[in-house]
């Protein structure tokens, strides 16, 4: 059973704000309006003791596919009450007229959690295929967005951060994999060739949360919250933070 709560007007500018305006507001699916967005749209806010946080993303089964285009990525599929990618132009228009930090909580099935988070989070234009961008990481999952030591795979489009880079879908490819190599055998053209989903994957790298599902691998879970102000302001789920 799944409760959700709808408000149809408009009631903030993302779930942080409607909870500090509104204490009493349950989890469930708001209308907001960012400043950078002309148009008012749904999302799924997480409200807690914490503050009403935004969920970008959620994963929990197999059931809705993320094999998707690039059609489907930019303007996000699946169920808000449920898992879904929220869609790579509202997040921008999240990202743009507030700092923000991305938090990602991973669990798996014997109970163990680990979390990432990074500050100044935020996505480009679309005409820069929504660059990805982020400050500081803090966590305990490691630092697989911009970590540029990892052997999974080699040549000389190798792994260098995925920092910076566009998205990718297997319609829309815009990773620096050109003549990639994995498991020293594996030759391939581009990222989703190997690891499916869409992701900003530079030369393919360790972090892909829209990847294929598999019930023995972590689920995941991507939310944002703006980043706390403090003179002003004030799951798998990854979250941003004011």
């Amino acid at each position: 059973f799944f409760l959700s709560v709808f408000q149809c007007e408009t009631s903030g500018s993302d779930c942080t704000e409607i909870k500090r305006r509104l204490p009493e507001s349950e989890s469930g699916v708001y209308m907001i309006h960012p400043a950078a967005s002309r148009i008012p749209f749904k999302v799924y806010c997480e409200m807690g003791a914490d503050g009403g946080w935004t969920v970008i993303q959620k994963r929990t089964g197999a059931a809705v596919s993320f094999e998707q285009n690039w059609a489907s990525y930019e303007h996000g599929f699946g169920h808000l009450t449920w898992d879904h990618w929220l869609g790579l132009n509202k997040i921008h228009w999240l990202t743009q007229s507030k700092r923000m930090t991305l938090r990602v909580d991973l669990w798996d099935n014997e109970g163990k959690t680990a979390y990432a988070e990074y500050k100044d989070f935020s996505l480009g234009i679309p005409q820069s295929n929504y660059e990805l961008r982020v400050g500081r990481y803090s966590g305990t999952a490691g630092d697989a967005i911009r970590d540029p030591s990892s052997d999974l795979v080699s040549g000389p489009d190798r792994y260098d951060g995925q920092n910076g880079y566009g998205f990718s879908t297997s319609d829309r490819d815009n990773d620096s994999c050109g003549n990639c190599i994995i498991n020293f055998y594996i030759f391939f053209k581009k990222c989703t060739d190997i690891y499916s989903g869409g992701w900003w994957f530079s030369g393919c790298g360790s972090a892909n949360l829209n990847g294929p599902y598999r019930p023995t691998q972590k689920k995941k879970v991507v939310e944002i919250h703006p980043k706390r102000v403090v003179l002003y302001e004030g799951g798998n789920v990854p979250k941003l933070k004011k």
